[in-house]
Parts: C-alpha cells; sequence; structure tokens
C-alpha cells in the first residue's frame, strides 16, 4: 500500500496513496490553504511537491485552474509533421497530469470531504473506489472526475438511435460521438441474423456502456452477447441492459473478448489509436500495438456461423497522425484470412473536429469513421 507523509503542527502524519492513473504517491508533500499563491503552487508542484488543501474548496478548484493556466502559457512549438505533433500533445498532456495532480485533497474513512463549501461526494466516492478502506488522499483533479462521472452517471447520455439514455460509470468510456452507434443502428444486418429468428445470435465485443449491444437488440436480434475485459465496463453494461429491460436478450459476460460459440453478427469498436492509454477512461480511446484490433481480427472467422458478419467500426485518425497506414490495416485483416466486402463512411460531428485551435486540428477534420464489412476468405 503506497502512502504519503507530511508535517502539521510538527506531527508526522500519513495517508493511504489513492491514483487512477497509478501515479506514484509524491516524495514530498506540504500542507496548503488559502493563503497559497498560484505561482508559488505552481513552481512546487513542477519540482514534485505535492500540495495537501485544507483551505476552502472552491479557491481550491480556482487554484487549480490558475496553475492549468500557467501550463498553457508554454504551449510546445508545433510541428509541421502531425505525428510528431500527436506525441508533443502526447507529452504535454502528460506534463499537464503529472503537475495538476500535485493538489491533493484528504477523504475521511466514509469519503467524506472535510473542507469548507465541499459538496457531498461519498456516493460519487463508493460508485468510483467502491467500498472504503480507510482514509485516503488522491488529486484533486481525479476527484472533479470522479464528481463529474458520478452526474453523468445520473443523468444519462441521450441516444437518438435507442430513443432514450445510456447511463455511463466511472472509467467507461461514454457513446458521445455518435456516428459510430449510428453506423451500427443503420447498416443493414446480415443473413445470419434473420434467416432463422429463433437463433439469431450477435456478439458485441469491448461493449463498455452497453450501448451497441441494445442498439443490436433494439433492431430485433434475439440474443446478444456482449463481453469487455474491464470489470467497471460489465458492471455498467449490465446496469444499463437493467434499465432497458433488455435482460432477457442480452448477456454480459467476462472479463474476455470472445464469448463461448458462433453469431451471425460480431460487432467491435476498438480503442482508435494505437498507443498507451495514461488513465482508465482513456484505454477507450488508446489500445498499445492495436492489440485489441489484431484480437479481433484473429478470432473472428472462428466464432462466426455461415453467412455471417464481423463489424469492425474503426475511425482512420491513425491514418491521419501517421501512427497506422491503411495498408497495414488491410495487411492485418488479410493475415487474418477475411475480406472486405463492403465499408460504411461517416464524418464526425463532434465538436474537436471543427475546433482550429486543437493542436490535432489538421487530422480530426479530415478523420472518418468506417464500419467496415467483414467476411472469412
Amino acid at each position: 500500500m503506497s502512502t504519503i507523509h507530511w508535517t502539521e503542527d510538527h506531527t508526522h502524519q500519513s495517508a493511504r496513496w489513492h491514483s487512477e492513473n497509478a501515479a506514484p504517491p509524491p516524495r514530498r508533500t506540504v500542507v496548503a490553504d488559502d493563503r497559497m499563491k498560484a505561482d508559488d503552487a505552481y513552481r512546487q508542484a513542477c519540482e514534485g511537491t505535492a500540495l495537501l488543501w485544507q483551505g476552502d474548496f472552491h479557491n481550491a478548484r480556482q487554484l487549480l485552474q490558475a496553475m492549468g493556466r500557467r501550463i498553457d502559457r508554454k504551449p510546445p512549438r508545433p510541428s509541421t509533421s502531425l505525428s510528431e505533433n500527436f506525441h508533443l500533445h502526447r507529452r504535454g498532456s502528460s506534463h499537464r497530469a503529472r503537475v495538476l495532480g500535485m493538489l491533493l485533497v484528504l477523504l475521511d474513512d466514509d469519503y467524506t470531504l472535510t473542507l469548507r463549501r465541499a459538496p457531498d461526494v461519498r456516493q460519487a466516492c463508493l460508485e468510483a473506489y467502491g467500498p472504503s478502506k480507510g482514509p485516503m488522499a488522491v488529486s484533486l483533479r481525479e476527484l472533479l472526475g470522479v464528481i463529474g462521472a458520478h452526474q453523468w452517471r445520473l443523468k444519462g447520455i441521450d441516444v437518438p438511435a435507442l430513443g432514450t439514455r445510456i447511463h455511463p460509470h466511472y472509467g467507461v468510456f461514454a457513446p458521445v460521438r455518435g456516428e459510430y452507434v449510428d453506423l451500427v443502428a443503420h447498416t443493414p444486418l446480415p443473413p445470419a441474423t434473420w434467416h432463422s429468428p429463433a437463433t439469431s445470435t450477435a456478439f458485441d465485443l469491448g461493449t463498455g456502456t452497453g450501448v451497441l449491444a441494445a442498439v443490436l437488440a433494439h433492431r430485433g436480434i434475439n440474443r446478444v452477447v456482449a463481453t469487455d475485459i474491464s470489470s467497471r465496463a460489465l458492471a455498467c453494461a449490465r446496469e444499463n441492459v437493467h434499465r432497458l429491460a433488455l435482460t432477457d436478450r442480452i448477456e454480459v459476460s467476462g472479463p474476455g473478448l470472445f464469448p463461448e460459440g458462433r453469431a451471425g453478427l460480431i460487432v467491435c469498436n476498438p480503442p482508435w489509436l494505437p498507443a498507451r492509454p495514461t488513465s482508465p477512461i482513456e484505454q477507450g480511446v488508446y489500445d498499445p500495438d492495436s492489440t485489441m484490433l489484431h484480437s479481433f481480427l484473429a478470432g473472428l472467422s472462428a466464432h462466426l456461423r455461415p453467412d455471417g458478419e464481423g463489424w469492425l467500426i474503426l475511425s482512420d485518425l491513425a491514418e491521419h497522425l501517421g501512427l497506422r497506414t491503411r495498408q497495414q490495416l488491410l495487411d492485418a485483416v488479410q493475415a487474418a484470412r477475411l475480406r472486405v466486402v463492403d465499408k460504411i463512411d461517416t464524418k464526425p460531428r463532434h465538436p474537436r473536429s471543427k475546433d482550429a485551435a486543437d493542436p490535432l486540428h489538421t487530422a480530426r477534420s479530415a478523420e472518418t469513421t468506417s464500419l467496415w464489412r467483414l467476411i472469412p476468405a
């Protein structure tokens, strides 16, 4: 168990350290309060000193924003290479997370945050962290993410293809980009899913919130098996399936990628960028060495029914960033003894694709999301 240590009123104190990003505990921690100036906080954070906040909660949030503005004063010099810009962006994001992660708060053994004007974060922390194991220190930045995730979980995200809302959990990729959901909602189903309604089965691999499994059931597929390697995602998908009254048609299975048996349709929306994630939520975006993509392609033929199809939903953002070529993708399809029978494209609708200030704007504005229809060669 990792701990942090500090001195308060000439007394040595310690607390359990928790970081969802697996950041190591700070080597040095000092107490900070409302008297702390942003320049001093920023300097100490850059030097590796953590600030354990004991002042007003809203002042802590303002200090965090002020530290962020100081980071933004020194943006990396852009390169003419999109690949280099991507790596600069990732390094900048890592530096930002490291510095802002130095502003800490202490949670009591029931997750109470005993700061002036602090919100009640107990339920949000229980949802994210599970039952408390005693007092622990976390970064304020992480705690704000936990609070935001709790609000999303309460309110849900509207999914027009379902005519209802999906409720994401902390650490589970939320379906905020509707284009990939719409592709699954409108692409014609393969014959294997409707020739024999009594045995019509689909697999949704890497289900996350369960949104695509729900879309497939909504389209009339009798049995959908949804899998994921994340325990958080499995719990989230089960809760959403229950909310949507689809427990008789959707089975949530895992942890793992492929379930047992065969299906007439196997859908996979793997992380789109072959890079290392630095937090649980980034696992929905970054896939080191395209591991999930290759695992899906390699196992697809062995799990398809005759006349079945595999649907790969993938953005070409990695191609625009120079992280993967189209030929590498096609070579991987061929190596798995698969054949492309169709490709349905759509353009992104999310705000970042139109944000000219985004350092990756050139790539994002050219992005296309595609549903690749695959069958055994």
